[in-house]
Protein backbone atom coordinates (compact mmCIF):
# COMPACT_ATOMS: atom_id res chain seq x y z
CA UNK A 1 0.00 0.00 0.00
CA UNK A 2 1.34 3.39 -1.23
CA UNK A 3 0.89 6.29 1.29
CA UNK A 4 -0.74 8.67 -0.75
CA UNK A 5 -3.96 5.68 -0.52
CA UNK A 6 -3.22 7.44 4.11
CA UNK A 7 -2.26 10.24 4.31
CA UNK A 8 -4.11 13.53 5.29
CA UNK A 9 -5.11 15.01 1.93
CA UNK A 10 -6.06 18.17 4.00
CA UNK A 11 -2.87 20.42 4.99
CA UNK A 12 -2.13 23.17 7.24
CA UNK A 13 0.88 25.28 5.90
CA UNK A 14 2.38 28.32 6.84
CA UNK A 15 4.78 30.67 4.54
CA UNK A 16 8.39 31.11 5.62
CA UNK A 17 8.33 34.68 5.98
CA UNK A 18 5.04 34.93 8.01
CA UNK A 19 4.90 35.89 11.55
CA UNK A 20 5.32 33.12 14.11
CA UNK A 21 2.71 34.96 16.30
CA UNK A 22 0.41 34.40 12.55
CA UNK A 23 1.64 31.09 11.97
CA UNK A 24 0.67 29.93 16.00
CA UNK A 25 -2.99 31.85 15.88
CA UNK A 26 -3.43 29.02 12.92
CA UNK A 27 -2.28 26.85 15.05
CA UNK A 28 -4.74 27.33 17.23
CA UNK A 29 -7.73 27.94 15.39
CA UNK A 30 -7.50 24.98 13.66
CA UNK A 31 -6.80 22.36 16.66
CA UNK A 32 -3.53 21.39 15.03
CA UNK A 33 0.52 20.99 16.14
CA UNK A 34 2.27 21.28 13.43
CA UNK A 35 1.95 23.02 10.03
CA UNK A 36 4.04 22.29 7.36
CA UNK A 37 5.83 25.53 5.58
CA UNK A 38 6.05 25.70 2.16
CA UNK A 39 7.65 28.01 -0.57
CA UNK A 40 5.96 29.94 -3.24
CA UNK A 41 5.91 26.31 -5.52
CA UNK A 42 4.18 24.40 -2.79
CA UNK A 43 7.30 22.58 -1.90
CA UNK A 44 8.08 21.89 1.68
CA UNK A 45 10.99 23.67 3.42
CA UNK A 46 10.32 22.68 7.01
CA UNK A 47 7.99 22.29 9.73
CA UNK A 48 6.74 24.33 12.29
CA UNK A 49 5.68 22.24 15.57
CA UNK A 50 4.06 23.38 18.72
CA UNK A 51 7.59 22.86 20.32
CA UNK A 52 9.32 24.92 17.82
CA UNK A 53 6.96 27.54 19.33
CA UNK A 54 7.50 26.64 23.04
CA UNK A 55 11.45 26.32 23.12
CA UNK A 56 12.61 28.98 20.04
CA UNK A 57 9.77 32.02 20.98
CA UNK A 58 8.50 31.27 24.10
CA UNK A 59 11.32 30.25 26.08
CA UNK A 60 14.20 32.49 24.17
CA UNK A 61 12.01 35.13 24.89
CA UNK A 62 11.69 36.08 21.47
CA UNK A 63 8.74 38.26 19.96
CA UNK A 64 6.21 36.12 17.89
CA UNK A 65 4.60 39.14 16.29
CA UNK A 66 8.67 40.25 15.11
CA UNK A 67 9.86 36.80 14.40
CA UNK A 68 9.47 34.73 10.50
CA UNK A 69 8.42 31.41 10.94
CA UNK A 70 11.78 30.83 8.63
CA UNK A 71 13.92 31.64 11.46
CA UNK A 72 12.15 28.90 14.59
CA UNK A 73 10.94 25.84 11.99
CA UNK A 74 12.41 22.86 12.11
CA UNK A 75 13.96 23.14 8.58
CA UNK A 76 14.55 19.52 6.95
CA UNK A 77 14.25 18.49 3.77
CA UNK A 78 12.76 14.81 4.64
CA UNK A 79 9.35 14.37 2.44
CA UNK A 80 8.48 11.20 1.49
CA UNK A 81 6.68 10.22 -2.22
CA UNK A 82 3.37 9.70 -2.73
CA UNK A 83 4.36 5.98 -3.87
CA UNK A 84 6.58 5.20 -0.67
CA UNK A 85 6.00 2.40 0.86
CA UNK A 86 4.53 2.14 4.98
CA UNK A 87 8.16 0.39 5.76
CA UNK A 88 9.47 3.75 3.69
CA UNK A 89 7.24 5.87 6.16
CA UNK A 90 7.90 4.01 9.28
CA UNK A 91 12.06 4.05 8.32
CA UNK A 92 11.92 7.50 7.73
CA UNK A 93 10.12 8.63 10.44
CA UNK A 94 12.46 6.49 12.84
CA UNK A 95 15.85 7.73 11.33
CA UNK A 96 14.43 11.44 11.86
CA UNK A 97 13.25 11.34 15.10
CA UNK A 98 9.62 12.47 13.76
CA UNK A 99 6.06 11.69 13.83
CA UNK A 100 4.68 13.53 10.95
CA UNK A 101 6.01 13.34 7.00
CA UNK A 102 5.25 16.10 4.55
CA UNK A 103 3.89 13.77 1.51
CA UNK A 104 4.80 15.00 -2.10
CA UNK A 105 3.90 14.51 -5.68
CA UNK A 106 6.58 13.88 -8.43
CA UNK A 107 6.79 17.68 -8.54
CA UNK A 108 8.07 17.90 -5.01
CA UNK A 109 5.03 20.12 -4.14
CA UNK A 110 3.07 18.89 -1.20
CA UNK A 111 0.20 16.25 -1.58
CA UNK A 112 -0.78 15.74 1.69
CA UNK A 113 0.99 14.61 5.33
CA UNK A 114 1.14 11.29 6.94
CA UNK A 115 1.28 10.53 10.26
CA UNK A 116 2.60 7.83 12.94
CA UNK A 117 -0.50 7.31 14.04
CA UNK A 118 -2.22 7.22 10.31
CA UNK A 119 0.37 4.27 9.56
CA UNK A 120 -0.75 2.69 13.58
CA UNK A 121 -4.60 3.11 12.35
CA UNK A 122 -3.59 1.71 8.79
CA UNK A 123 -2.22 -1.55 10.57
CA UNK A 124 -5.02 -1.74 12.82
CA UNK A 125 -7.73 -1.93 10.52
CA UNK A 126 -6.15 -4.37 8.53
CA UNK A 127 -5.01 -6.61 11.70
CA UNK A 128 -9.16 -6.47 12.65
CA UNK A 129 -10.19 -8.07 8.63
CA UNK A 130 -7.32 -10.65 9.55
CA UNK A 131 -8.57 -11.69 12.47
CA UNK A 132 -12.29 -11.27 11.51
CA UNK A 133 -11.18 -13.59 8.39
CA UNK A 134 -9.81 -16.16 10.15
CA UNK A 135 -12.12 -16.27 13.23
CA UNK A 136 -14.74 -17.21 10.49
CA UNK A 137 -12.01 -20.06 9.02
CA UNK A 138 -11.70 -21.35 11.82
CA UNK A 139 -12.05 -25.72 11.86
CA UNK A 140 -14.65 -25.99 14.10
CA UNK A 141 -16.99 -23.39 11.96
CA UNK A 142 -15.94 -24.95 8.64
CA UNK A 143 -17.29 -28.27 9.84
CA UNK A 144 -20.08 -26.60 11.61
CA UNK A 145 -21.03 -25.09 8.73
Amino acid sequence: MDIGCICQRRVDTARPEETAHAAAQRMATRSVGSLVVVDGRERPVGMLTDRDLALRVIAAGVDARATAVRDVMTGHAETLAEDASLEDALAAMRAGGVRRLPVVGGDGSLVGVVSLDDVVAHLARNLAVAGSFLEQRTPERIAAG
